[in-house]
């Protein structure tokens, strides 16, 4: 056989098998929460050896990269950033939904934002072991906050 033939060959499997089992990177993922809801209060505890892992990660951000994440957060505005992080973190975590009200925040913060928040959470001590977990996730709250926002039933609400 020719290097032409196997290369067909080759590429007319993997096509029937990419059909047959299209979201093989996905199968894993289901509805199961990633923490019960009474454990998820425990994650903000930090060992002294764990605020130091976060302490030394903040300090070797790049300083553009910081005030990059301080606007993102100023776009979610000042009085809810603290608690629609920990809603968000919340519902990534353990499947809680999130109000409407944060969901506002999230869409006005944009999905660029919104993300690098969320891959900055999630490189802190006592997120990382979720970390590999959460992406499908976390683009399934920013899908579900922005088909919310932006539903007909909600143009008399207030605009973003």
């Amino acid at each position: 056989m020719d290097t032409k033939t196997i290369f067909m060959t080759f590429f007319i499997i993997n096509t029937l098998v990419s059909c047959a089992y299209p979201c093989l990177g996905q199968e894993d993922v289901d509805d199961k929460p990633l923490v019960n809801s009474g454990e998820f209060d425990t994650l903000d505890a930090l060992s002294p050896a764990s605020q130091e892992y976060n302490i030394y990660m903040l300090e070797n951000l790049p300083p553009k990269y910081k005030t990059y994440l301080g606007t993102c957060a100023d776009k979610m505005g000042p009085s809810g950033i603290s608690e629609c992080n920990e809603d968000v973190l919340r519902e990534i975590l353990t499947n809680k939904p999130v109000s409407r009200e944060c969901c506002l925040m999230v869409v006005r913060a944009g999905k660029e934002c919104y993300m690098e928040i969320r891959k900055f959470m999630f490189r802190l001590y006592q997120l990382k072991r979720f970390a590999s977990q959460v992406f499908f996730k976390t683009n399934e709250v920013w899908n579900r906050c922005s088909a919310e926002v932006e539903s007909p039933s909600s143009s008399h609400d207030h605009a973003i």
